[in-house]
């Protein structure tokens, strides 16, 4: 069984509008929401073999903090994971190594929100900053991941866990 989490990256900063949409950088909520998420997951017993990041500074930042909660000590960064569509994520999922078992994978909507209704049963509204879809496949090979391979079989956000 593989399984991946598609990590929407945290809530980004507008303040400077001048930046290029590639160097926006997370804002005060996103820093707040990234290290949540990552504990949530680390208390879950999540235990990553794999990060992939867009190469977009607020998607690259949200991998770094999880990193950092969940202790893993390098990330790829994967050009193709920006200003993706759903089958460039696919294809980007299809090309790793099979010794790898938990894969992460940070990027953006709409992209995302597309590929957790694909793996769903049920239809989603939305794929929330720092929101986080598990999806598990029962293949031995990620070059076998697909839609009819996988179910989504978690669906995280922040808000779930404010009170």
């Amino acid at each position: 069984m593989k399984t991946v989490y598609f990590v929407r990256h945290a809530k980004s900063s507008w303040s400077n509008e001048s930046l290029r949409d590639i160097d926006r950088p997370l804002n005060k909520r996103g820093l707040r929401d990234a290290p949540l998420m990552a504990r949530i997951l680390r208390e879950k017993g999540v235990k990553p073999d794999l990060f992939l990041s867009s190469p977009a500074k607020r998607a690259l930042t949200t991998a770094e903090i999880f990193a950092a909660g969940l202790d893993v000590d390098a990330i790829r960064v994967e050009p193709q994971l920006y200003e993706a569509f759903p089958e460039d994520v696919l294809r980007v999922v299809q090309g790793v190594e099979d010794a790898v078992q938990t894969l992460f994978v940070f990027g953006h909507n709409p992209t995302f929100f597309v590929l957790a209704n694909r793996f769903s049963k049920s239809e989603l509204d939305n794929v929330p900053t720092c929101g986080i879809v598990c999806v598990e496949a029962h293949i031995d090979s990620w070059k076998d991941f697909r839609e009819h391979t996988g179910r989504m079989t978690a669906f995280l956000y922040p808000k779930q866990f404010y009170s």
